[in-house]
């Protein structure tokens, strides 16, 4: 009998995140606009037999509007922004508290944290906290969109380090 494989053979790296909004242009024009992503796939209407066949077991005629913004540099790491066409959604997450379980942000990496929240808060993006935490490397600040997703800012102390490894 061969070695099992693990999950460390099979599962090779982090795709994509994917936020639920109830007007996908205007997200995306708020991705790009406000944050600074790059549309790097617009938005469009998926429906049909193959999005019945991914997802059909998950919603009962699944139809959707996607677009996938993110940095041209960053590979798969994007953001997949979706509006379900025929399904109800609610705002249920928006009331979400950061400890309750499932995804609770998306990380933002900047260059600058202090021009970089000026800068969105200039453009009217709702800041969660006052001001700037520094910690385990790090500086830090949270925000939401106007769907209540919420992202944390970072600035890396070592800009040459990936963020996990800031400390020490």
């Amino acid at each position: 009998m061969g070695a099992c494989a693990t999950i460390g053979d099979v599962i090779t790296g982090l795709a994509h995140t994917a936020v639920c909004v109830p007007d996908c242009e205007a997200a995306v024009a708020f991705y790009r606009d406000v944050l600074g992503f790059r549309v790097l796939s617009p938005p469009y209407v998926m429906e049909g037999d193959a999005i019945r066949a991914d997802m059909g077991e998950l919603l009962p005629e699944p139809a959707m509007k996607a677009a996938i913004v993110g940095f041209s540099d960053d590979g798969d790491r994007v953001l997949e922004v979706i509006e379900y066409l025929d399904a109800d959604g609610g705002d249920a997450r928006r009331a979400a508290g950061l400890a309750d379980h499932g995804i609770t942000h998306v990380g933002l990496i900047c260059d600058d944290l202090d021009e970089t929240r000026k800068a969105l808060k200039a453009k009217g993006v709702d800041f969660l906290v006052d001001g700037i935490a520094d910690i385990a490397g790090v500086r830090t600040t949270w925000f939401a969109d106007p769907w209540g997703v919420v992202f944390i800012l970072v600035e890396k102390g070592k800009p040459g380090r990936p963020y996990y490894a800031q400390w020490g």
